[in-house]
């Protein structure tokens, strides 16, 4: 692991883990912090993450050490040396509107660290390429990110349906695709969490289709329902969460599905010569 960011470094130390809700929000708040969390107090990350510090200490037992110290130990071993500055982090250098700006730029850096391994995306692009059809699920939060990730799939996949409804039509709506073909559906998932994703993902997985979602974190509810989870974090320096991150993830998804549909450019190319002659756009 010496080779690593310090992010993907905790990811590797909680994978595999049983973590309770509690435990899994200390788990993103350590990855969000990756480089401070060796040098802080089990009372200072318990503020970090807004829980108890005893939930902290149970949180290390959990992880198999005898207990915080053992755990914070063992993170400066594995460390740099000296704890590295978050953007984004508290530095009154910036106002909140450049800490957001700057907390989405560290966001964006976590991910990039996340795709130096790009086996999970190539491997989603071959999900949902051979999928047909390929539904796309996104409900309140989300529902922007499926809609944005749908419109530039439909140029390239000869059939997307994006769920971007709940109720009690959604199901339906799964087995209608899932009766048409489909193999694989994707999620975005983003806070807060609607009980309906969770419900729909198990249901989609019980009907035989795989599940790929993009996530928050590694450890957002939907992670029991995903056969493949990428996350990519969201942004919570402003009164609503910021979501860079995960729309360029999708993007970098639509890039990999584009290289498993072998008439994805003749698409493109035939949708440019419709557009010019239908005079669509001014440029």
């Amino acid at each position: 692991m010496s080779g690593s960011s310090p992010a993907a470094r905790l990811q590797q130390l909680f994978e595999g883990r049983r973590l309770t809700p509690t435990q899994r929000r200390i788990a993103h708040s350590m990855v969000r912090r990756a480089g401070d969390v060796p040098f802080l107090s089990s009372v200072e990350l318990a503020e970090l993450a807004g829980v108890s510090q005893p939930s902290v200490t149970r949180f290390a037992v959990a992880l198999g050490f005898d207990g915080y110290p053992a755990l914070r130990k063992h993170l400066r071993e594995v460390a740099p040396t000296e704890p590295v500055s978050v953007p984004g982090g508290g530095d009154d250098a910036y106002n909140e509107y450049q800490q957001a700006v700057l907390g989405e730029i560290e966001n964006l850096r976590h991910l990039a660290e996340l795709l130096a391994d790009p086996g999970p995306v190539e491997r989603a692009g071959r999900l949902l390429a051979a999928s047909r059809p390929l539904p796309v699920l996104g409900l309140r939060a989300a529902s922007s990110q499926a809609r944005g990730f749908g419109y530039f799939a439909a140029k390239v996949h000869p059939d997307v349906r994006v769920l971007d409804e709940g109720g009690s039509m959604l199901r339906d709506r799964i087995d209608a695709a899932r009766r048409a073909g489909a193999s694989a559906l994707i999620c975005f998932a983003l806070p807060r969490h609607p009980r309906e994703v969770v419900d729909a993902l198990a249901y989609a997985q019980e009907q035989g289709m795989t599940v790929v979602s993009v996530a928050d974190s590694a450890f957002a509810p939907v992670a029991k329902c995903s056969d493949l989870l990428i996350p990519a974090a969201v942004g919570t320096g402003l009164a609503f969460d910021t979501a860079c991150a995960p729309m360029l993830l999708g993007r970098v998804l639509l890039e990999a599905m584009c290289d498993d549909l072998p008439d994805a450019q003749a698409r493109l190319e035939e949708f440019d010569a419709r557009a010019a002659a239908r005079g669509l756009f001014v440029e």
